[in-house]
């Protein structure tokens, strides 16, 4: 897998029950939504750019801190501390790897204070009667990709994203069964190895 190109992929739907007919919801509304996640965890799927997929568990401690484990045999480690996304893939011929987390779209995620109607970084917003979809990206960093993020209604629900790379690529995360307002310690925050990385400015 390219875990690179995972920061820039995009999240595939869950089997789920949707309601019918939803209304689109507000920019407004999924601010709102996306402020008010402080911690959380459960699992994901994800499917990547070759078709192949990944599960794991993901834990998420706002603003600027996101872990995913892969379950095996993958058993890599993808972290952000906010400041810099590590991958540690003990597969890999490169060793560990990391970006800074502002170069990726999950920053707009991450941010200390999510603003979806700010000039230029929504680009699109669409529902399709069930689930919302609003595409964002750095206004002033297009070239960094952008982030597919697909909402249910009543309550507000992030159910996946889709991270685009420059060059074309997408990788899907499947949201599973998400728990909200757990105790996460800092500590599962904090990158392998860091001191040692080279860090792909």
């Amino acid at each position: 897998m390219n875990k690179m190109r995972f920061l820039m992929v995009p999240v595939l739907w869950a089997a789920m029950a949707l309601p019918a007919a939803a209304e689109k919801l507000s920019l407004g509304e999924i601010s709102t939504y996306l402020n008010g996640l402080k911690t959380v965890q459960g699992a994901f799927t994800q499917i990547n750019d070759d078709g192949t997929i990944s599960t794991g568990r993901i834990l998420i401690k706002r603003p600027g801190r996101v872990r995913f484990e892969y379950d095996p045999p993958e058993q890599a480690l993808v972290v952000a501390d906010g400041d810099t996304v590590g991958i540690i893939d003990p597969r890999s011929n490169d060793g560990p790897q990391g970006y800074p987390l502002n170069r990726t779209p999950l920053k707009i995620i991450l941010a200390h204070n999510v603003d979806l109607s700010r000039e230029r970084m929504v680009v699109g917003h669409a529902s399709d009667g069930t689930a919302t979809t609003v595409r964002a990206q750095d206004p002033d960093n297009p070239e960094y990709g952008s982030i597919d993020l697909v909402f249910t209604g009543d309550p507000v629900e992030l159910r996946q994203w889709v991270i685009h790379d420059g060059s074309g690529g997408a990788t899907t995360v499947v949201l599973g069964d998400m728990t909200r307002d757990v105790r996460l310690n800092d500590e599962s925050f904090v990158i392998p190895g860091k001191e040692r990385m080279r860090i792909d400015r």
